[in-house]
């Protein structure tokens, strides 16, 4: 069974589900929750339902929030690393979702920034790397992650990389990030993120272009599927899996867990992908971006 490290951040998610308008200014019934949360956590306790080992890397506080998302680590098999935080809180997101099952964030680094290439774990016993492009786009953790991602390159590990948001992107200049993104092995990202870093309105155009810089593009489409293609292939085109769509949080997350595991368990281009889509349908189900303890695929 393959192990991957994952590194990002791990937050606390307090997900509110409203089945009306939002009354700005007034109240607004909804139906709230509590969940772990952040990109690197995701996809570390998706791993886990898709077969694959699973190992953390991120700053948790010490305070209750920390306690609830480390015990839903525990519970899920994920193991992590215990870093010192020194009185930092640890991440929390408020989400909001809305009628339609569309989310809206609002972050709370809190202890997440400041990852550094001391607290990178030996890497002998890991078949693979994921890397969250929140962490990247943090300039507290940013040097820290490519030196990360120099001493991963060394070691032979294969590494994904999830470049985040566009307005999380907007900060920083395209070509930096194009650098970024140069230094891996397979991009995994949504069609806006894709035409942004691309400076183009065309998928498949962006495609060419991003395979000029990695070589594997896996572009998560939502509701349309998948397109992704290898560097001297052609593009791969699947559906997405039926589903009842309660809540969209982390569904990306999902769709790459299941993409990596099965592409680190050796199945071929498109099997990795539908293996992705079917991930993915599962968390659209459900409301959060984690699996529920007993999910199975």
């Amino acid at each position: 069974m393959s192990k991957i490290l994952c590194i990002g951040e791990v937050n606390l998610d307090v997900v509110a589900i409203i089945s009306s308008d939002i009354n700005y200014g007034s109240d607004t019934a909804a139906k709230v929750s509590t969940h772990g949360g952040g990109a690197g956590g995701n996809v570390a306790a998706w791993l886990r339902i898709a077969g694959a080992q699973s190992h953390m890397l991120a700053r948790i506080g010490k305070d209750a929030a920390g306690v609830a998302v480390r015990s839903e680590f525990d519970r899920l098999g994920v193991t992590y690393s215990e870093i010192d935080v020194h009185g930092a809180p640890t991440g929390i997101v408020v989400v909001i979702v809305d009628k339609d099952g569309e989310r809206s964030m609002f972050p709370d680094n809190g202890a997440n920034s400041g990852l550094t290439l001391a607290d990178l774990p030996e890497l002998n016993s890991f078949n693979a790397a994921y890397i969250s492009g929140y962490a990247l786009l943090d300039p507290k953790s940013r040097p820290g992650i490519l030196q990360m991602i120099g001493k991963i390159k060394a070691a032979g590990l294969k590494i994904y990389l999830d470049p985040a948001t566009v307005g999380g992107m907007a900060g920083v200049p395209i070509a930096e990030i194009r650098a970024w993104i140069n230094q891996v092995h397979c991009l995994l990202l949504n069609e806006d993120e894709a035409k942004y870093l691309s400076s183009t309105t065309e998928l498949e155009l962006a495609i060419a272009d991003l395979l000029q810089i990695c070589p594997t593009i896996v572009i998560k489409r939502g509701s349309h599927g998948v397109i992704a293609a290898n560097r001297g292939s052609a593009s791969i085109s699947l559906p997405a899996v039926s589903a009842q769509v309660i809540d969209t949080t982390g569904a990306g997350d999902s769709f790459a867990a299941g993409f990596i595991a099965a592409d680190q368990a050796g199945l071929d281009f498109t099997q990795s992908l539908g293996a992705a889509l079917t991930i993915a349908a599962k968390c659209v189900a459900i409301v959060g971006a984690r699996p529920a303890l007993d999910a199975q695929v």
